[in-house]
């Protein structure tokens, strides 16, 4: 039996176990290394170019300023719609107005004087 106080020698193949094992847990950490690098690489494109990514969120937003934007003139051609409306259930003049404009409507002797447009004048590259 060996006392408390001597030191026990290694041999040469157990140095070369330990050796083994130094480097296999090396590589192994290293390796964990770099799966834990390249993950964190990946979900951070991912949160930045992904489907529900940075961009696209700013994209998103963008695009909701933009639908406001036409729900708020959509409202207000809306309003004066429901305003000329009202104007032709209760105002007299109001539907002769309409009628004089679009259905080119007289009142007995008068004239509706209409010009027509210029005739185009064909450009200097296009003589025959």
């Amino acid at each position: 039996m060996k006392g408390a106080g001597e030191k026990r020698e290694i041999g040469s193949g157990q140095r070369a176990l330990i050796h083994a094992a130094g480097r296999i847990y090396r590589s192994r950490r290293r390796a964990a290394t770099i799966l834990v690098v390249g993950a964190a690489l990946g979900f951070g494109y991912n949160a930045v170019f992904g489907v529900n990514g940075i961009n696209m969120f700013e994209h998103k937003r963008a695009e909701n300023r933009a639908i406001q934007q036409r729900i708020l003139e959509l409202k207000q051609a809306n309003q004066q719609l429901e305003q000329n409306v009202q104007e032709l259930q209760s105002d007299p003049d109001a539907i002769k107005h309409e009628a004089r404009e679009r259905l080119h409507y007289a009142r007995p002797g008068e004239v509706i004087w209409t010009e027509n447009a210029p005739p185009q004048q064909p450009s200097a590259g296009s003589q025959p």
